[in-house]
């Protein structure tokens, strides 16, 4: 084939992106019939995955072929194995495993958010009110369960920064959700005193999985709103993971200045974000963040590291630094009182 025929466009990248869709729910169908774990565990055929899953043999035969094209899974001689990542991520027996993840990032309240997407590009912002972003919400006790393997992987890398071991620790956790963040400094440091904020339904979580820790001793609730609810003093470290991208500038830095009132003169707030570079288009997953804070929020975005530092700035703080969260997608940033 001539170098000029090699390059003519082709519709299958088009066709691709257009019927996306369906890989996301299948990843998410194949996470709820446990299909990378049944495979894992042994099960390699057709009738031996759908016997497993209490499925039919044709949807079986379609799922694990339409995941075979797609990468995740492999084929040979009429039996699947696991491609690498999804035998990491995906197979439950797996101590990286993260498939829960499909069940809170393909819920329906998610995808409704995007059946409209176009009148979210005219207005800026979901056109569903407030979006996720009501109080109480229950879809945060979901984000809160099935996140939460997600939030550990980033949330010990943290720890590792942040905590202090054997000095006397008062932690503020904004927004804990599965109560990830706060927990892991508990762990490493068995002097840390944990507060976590979070809507009372969505705490709930956070005091299971303090407990399953073994740290509910050192685990303490904050009810409510963030920007409402009393924070407390006295803090020598505030964490807010996964956070300021829910709303604007403005919002922010009304939010930043609470903080600030929280911490001690030394205190220091630890927050990670999915941080685009200054083009907006790179790295991949954190610039596409936008697009999920586009839909499902009226004011939210992924924010680049100078625009998070501008809202420190604003809010009255100090110094903020930069850093990344490998292998997380994620990064911190560190700001001084």
């Amino acid at each position: 084939m001539s170098e000029a025929a090699s390059s003519q466009p082709t519709p299958f990248r088009l066709f691709g992106a257009l019927s996306a869709y369906q890989l996301t729910l299948a990843i998410k169908s194949a996470v709820e019939l446990e299909v990378f774990t049944h495979i894992a565990d042994g099960a390699h055929t057709v009738p031996e995955i759908a016997r497993r899953a209490s499925a039919s043999e044709k949807g079986i035969r379609i799922l694990c072929d339409f995941l075979t094209v797609q990468g995740f899974l492999t084929k040979q001689d009429g039996t699947y194995g696991l491609a690498a990542d999804a035998d990491a991520f995906l197979n439950k027996r797996s101590p990286t495993y993260i498939g829960s993840a499909a069940l809170f990032l393909a819920h329906s309240s998610h995808i409704q958010n995007y059946l409209n997407l176009t009148e979210s590009v005219r207005k800026g912002g979901t056109v569903h009110g407030q979006g996720n972003m009501g109080p109480e919400n229950p879809v945060w006790v979901e984000f809160a369960r099935y996140m939460a393997p997600m939030s550990a992987m980033a949330a010990s890398i943290l720890a590792r920064i942040v905590a202090a071991p054997g000095t006397a620790q008062k932690v503020l956790d904004v927004a804990a959700g599965p109560g990830a963040y706060g927990i892991a400094i508990a762990r490493l440091n068995p002097e840390a005193q944990i507060y976590g904020q979070d809507w009372k339904n969505v705490l709930e979580v956070s005091v299971e999985s303090a407990r399953a820790a073994g740290v509910a001793d050192r685990y303490h609730t904050i009810p409510g709103s963030a920007f409402e609810a009393q924070l407390g003093t006295g803090y020598d470290l505030v964490l807010l993971p996964n956070f300021l991208h829910h709303f604007d500038h403005p919002t922010n830095v009304r939010l930043l200045k609470r903080v600030r009132t929280s911490l001690k003169p030394a205190g220091r707030v630890a927050t990670v974000e999915f941080v685009p570079n200054e083009d907006r288009v790179t790295p991949p997953m954190p610039a596409s963040f936008s697009m999920m804070m586009l839909g499902s929020t009226p004011g939210g975005d992924a924010y680049t590291f100078k625009e998070l530092a501008a809202m420190f700035d604003d809010a009255g703080f100090g110094r903020s630094t930069y850093q990344e969260l490998p292998p997380s997608p994620q990064s911190l940033i560190l700001t001084e009182y």
